[in-house]
């Protein structure tokens, strides 16, 4: 199998989905499918198993799939060392981190810090209200944003981070005295607005306009620019927020209180960096992230 359908096959692995694949490896869907016909044809059996609505891996896809990726995984690993080597890995490393989300990192961090001792990694936050800014800008080398990000100069690389999601309520709120909720909720409750910086298949992955059942979920005319305000609106009782569960232990705001969505996906962190070329340092980091694999968030989760 050449690189070019190794790395095919594995993204689409990844993804189940053509059109992403292709936006990922920066091909047309027409050449994605070519490839991957390719190899099915010399394979001598599908590898997915395709119809109008999803794409998913055959039972010999996946048995590909598992023998391949940690075959790829160490050809990557090498294949970075030997760039960070060659270039010599040194200075500071500027990294865009949301929050409290550096601390979640330092796991990787330090590995990261043990493998390339010349490199330091200097923590720069950034804010959801205009998510990419600081990346295009070059204020930072690499960030970590939650997932999808389809932008067309931005490459998300490994997840680093996983977690579930909550709801900031007004204490007040009948929904505060609930074991969980359900996204069905927040159709008989405003969400924050959305400020037009950002963009809105970004921001729907978290604040969605319909339920599941597809009822409408109203926005507040409120755009909050920072976390903190969106707590503010919350505890007036100007609007309820899906958020990432991590807030329930970092944070605590008189008259927010956060209730689990039973519900809502799961929260993917990635590693971030722009399209036209990571630094070596950047690369590094990627490849350290890529080789302990993502890691949930939880409560009294040890860093390090």
């Amino acid at each position: 199998m050449e690189r070019r359908e190794l790395e095919v096959f594995l993204v689409l692995a990844e993804e189940l989905h053509f059109g992403r694949t292709a936006e990922r490896l920066h091909l047309s869907a027409a050449m994605v499918s070519r490839i991957v016909q390719r190899v099915e044809r010399r394979i001598g059996a599908p590898l997915f198993a395709r119809t109008s609505r999803r794409v998913d891996l055959t039972p010999l896809g996946r048995q590909l799939r598992d023998d391949l990726e940690p075959h790829h995984r160490g050809i990557q690993n090498a294949l970075a060392k030997a760039i960070a080597a060659g270039s010599g890995v040194h200075g500071p490393l500027r990294l865009g981190v949301m929050g409290v989300l550096g601390n979640e990192m330092q796991p990787v961090i330090g590995k990261f810090r043990a493998e390339y001792p010349g490199c330091t990694v200097d923590m720069v936050e950034i804010h959801f209200s205009d998510p990419f800014a600081a990346l295009r800008a070059g204020r930072v080398d690499a960030q970590v944003t939650w997932l999808p990000v389809r932008e067309a100069d931005i490459t998300a690389g490994p997840v680093v981070l996983t977690e579930g999601r909550v709801l900031a309520v007004p204490s007040h709120s009948d929904l505060a005295g609930r074991e969980s909720v359900s996204l069905e909720d927040l159709a008989d409750h405003a969400v924050p607005g959305v400020d037009s910086r950002i963009p809105e298949y970004w921001i729907e992955a978290m604040i969605p306009r319909h339920t599941p059942s597809g009822r409408r979920i109203p926005r507040g005319p409120a755009t909050p620019q920072t976390f903190h305000e969106v707590l503010t609106l919350v505890a007036g009782g100007h609007a309820v927020c899906p958020l990432n569960e991590h807030v329930t232990w970092y944070y605590s705001y008189p008259g927010v209180t956060f209730v689990p969505i039973h519900d809502a996906p799961p929260t993917e962190w990635a590693l971030l960096w722009t399209t036209d070329g990571a630094g070596a340092a950047a690369q590094a980091l990627a490849q350290t992230a890529r080789t302990l694999g993502p890691r949930p968030i939880t409560r009294g989760g040890t860093p390090g």
